[in-house]
């Protein structure tokens, strides 16, 4: 991303900057990093100018001194509106990082909410309200009371939804995404929203989504049980998480976006009370030409009742004598 907050403020240091940026666009990665160091030494307490030159010393090959570069961006920017710590796990400096900062979502929305519709649908062939719309329809069910619709945005998947919700919300980070959500009238309620602190929903829906959103919280099994917390008996929840065919339960990529294994998005669905009516892989974008492997996943919350039955049934049955 170009950094929202790339202006140092000294005049002489925005010049070297620029020319450094002329020369890393031309492939001359050293001297890049030295001449942005040159800038930094005008004005050392700048942020952004650490980040950048983190980037300029990874592509010139000095890992050492990149990971430093991040260190000092994150220390000068503690709230991580560049996504510093996200570079560092990508390197081995930063291991257990399990979502992206929510300052660094913020900004990074904030800064695109203007052409997002249009750099996601046109450039990138993006999809996901699409075929969460499509896996919806198979379910067969025509009609929700209550929809919320998580990571909102500018309404991509809101404009589906409308036709079946009767009362429809949007949760955002991002102050500009739902300005540009509240232009086009499709929600009947807007709030602004933190994912990794959300703690409950309202209730009485029975319907959530979230399309293209959990590749920035990274760990999933708390939210899963948020939306079961609160979801009717028999709701549903309708969402994408990009895919990864490791073994390991989620992996961050060099994009600073998360991917989850099936298996593991599987286990958390089922730990949280949910029965999975769809599991579908898809490609989800165009990422540097490159198709994006994404699941779409629709699963129904039990009813709470059915469970306790469940277990009381499994507790009270008879032991089986053993086969001769």
């Amino acid at each position: 991303m170009n950094p929202l907050f790339f202006a140092s403020g000294n005049l002489l240091a925005d010049r070297r900057a620029g020319y450094a940026q002329m020369l890393f666009s031309a492939g001359d990665f050293r001297a890049a990093a030295e001449l942005m160091g040159e800038a930094l030494s005008l004005a050392p307490e700048w942020a952004a100018g650490h980040f950048r030159h983190g980037e300029i010393l990874a592509e010139a090959g000095d890992l050492t001194a990149a990971t430093e570069a991040w260190r000092t961006a994150l220390r000068l920017d503690h709230t991580d509106r560049l996504g510093a710590a996200l570079k560092l796990e990508l390197h081995g400096a930063l291991p257990g990082l399990e979502a992206a900062p929510s300052a660094f979502v913020e900004t990074l929305f904030d800064q695109y909410a203007g052409t997002f519709d249009e750099a996601l649908v046109e450039r990138l062939a993006y999809r996901v309200p699409e075929l969460i719309w499509e896996a919806l329809k198979r379910l067969g069910r025509e009609r929700f009371a209550h929809a919320i619709d998580l990571g909102c945005g500018t309404g991509l998947m809101g404009e589906r939804l409308r036709v079946l919700a009767s009362f429809l919300e949007g949760m955002d980070i991002s102050a500009e995404m739902l300005k540009r959500a509240e232009d086009k009238r499709i929600y009947d309620r807007l709030a602004r929203r933190d994912l990794l602190t959300l703690s409950a929903l309202p209730t009485g829906a029975d319907l959530v989504t979230a399309a293209d959103v959990f590749m920035y919280v990274g760990a999933l099994q708390r939210i899963f049980e948020t939306v079961a917390g609160n979801l009717q008996p028999g709701g549903v929840f309708a969402f994408s998480v990009e895919s990864h065919a490791g073994a390991e339960e989620m992996v961050l990529r060099p994009s600073r976006r998360y991917a989850h294994a099936p298996a593991h998005v599987r286990a958390l669905l089922a730990g949280a009370g949910f029965d999975i009516a769809s599991f579908e892989i898809a490609t989800i974008r165009i990422d540097r030409d490159e198709p994006v492997e994404g699941l779409i996943v629709v699963a129904v919350r039990r009813d709470a009742a059915a469970e306790v039955g469940e277990i009381v049934a499994a507790v009270e049955a008879p032991e089986r004598p053993p086969a001769h």
